[in-house]
């Protein structure tokens, strides 16, 4: 009984502690479902950094291969698979993540001005464990194993899923991921709104096991990235035509938010556009 009473005063004292920043972002539903409300608004075209309509609404700039922008009201940026090089802008986010499965999603030598390099990789023997709390976004992570290189031993741990919770979305990069997530694995990474999938179907997961994991996971918004190819990508949407509506749009970005997104799942495709400062 006394340890009871203990833990109920320690979470209750944790809570206090962190009641400020909570008041800063609105609370996700990554680990509960929650009915999606139609009638996603698409957006003129406009150059990364203008202003965002609402104190809600998430800019997502595909810029390469697996890396995107992500932008905020508050002004917070995030670059997923960040490899050192986003275009011609000197522009440096506030956050990257890395995954070094390949060197097509990570570097070695990440710009000094960037605030918080989070990497998804297991260190001397240690998985990573991130969770980055900013107050307007919450960034966290669930490791999964890749294939070794050589075809020996699966490596483990060596890739994150990166959660990005932000103004009451859940926001997924399945960064260079190898295989279907364990029980375990759904339930920490939880209900995603919208999630970045590797659709290449084979140097990642393969094309059958991707598709039964986002018809599982039934986000309100898909994301194709790690193409290698137009006849890639159509593959995976002719497969998932029949569960996903499809929807191609002529610019690297989208603007949503949870008010914003489709009452179906919805495969949205973007063109990758390198970053560059506005004229």
């Amino acid at each position: 009984m006394t340890r009871i009473i203990f833990l109920f005063a320690l979470l209750a004292f944790m809570g206090g502690a962190g009641q400020s920043l909570a008041q800063e972002r609105k609370p996700s539903h990554c680990i509960s479902l929650a009915q999606s409300v139609p009638g996603l608004q698409f957006v003129q075209p406009a150059r990364y950094f203008e202003p965002l309509p609402d104190a809600d609404t998430v800019r997502i700039n595909y810029v390469d291969h697996a890396m995107f922008l992500l932008e905020t009201a508050g002004g917070l940026t995030v670059a997923t698979d960040y490899t050192g090089f986003m275009g011609t802008s000197n522009f440096a986010p506030d956050i990257v993540t890395m995954n070094n499965a390949h060197d097509s999603h990570w570097t070695g030598y990440p710009d000094p001005n960037i605030a918080h390099v989070l990497k998804g990789w297991r260190t001397n023997g240690v998985p990573a464990d991130i969770r980055l709390d900013l107050g307007e976004m919450l960034v966290r992570n669930v490791t999964t194993d890749i294939r070794s290189r050589w075809g020996g031993e699966p490596v483990t741990d060596g890739n994150s899923i990166f959660i990005f919770e932000v103004g009451g979305m859940c926001i997924g990069h399945l960064g260079h991921l190898h295989h279907e997530p364990s029980a375990e694995q759904y339930a920490a990474i939880g209900r995603l709104d919208i999630v970045m999938a590797p659709v290449d179907g084979g140097m990642t997961i393969d094309r059958a096991s991707l598709i039964r994991m986002l018809t599982r996971m039934r986000a309100s918004i898909v994301i194709p990235m790690h193409w290698f190819g137009p006849s890639n990508l159509d593959l995976f949407l002719q497969n998932m035509a029949d569960d996903f509506d499809i929807v191609r749009f002529e610019s690297s970005f989208l603007e949503t938010s949870l008010k914003k997104l489709p009452g179906r799942p919805t495969v949205m495709v973007l063109d990758p556009l390198y970053l560059r400062d506005p004229e």
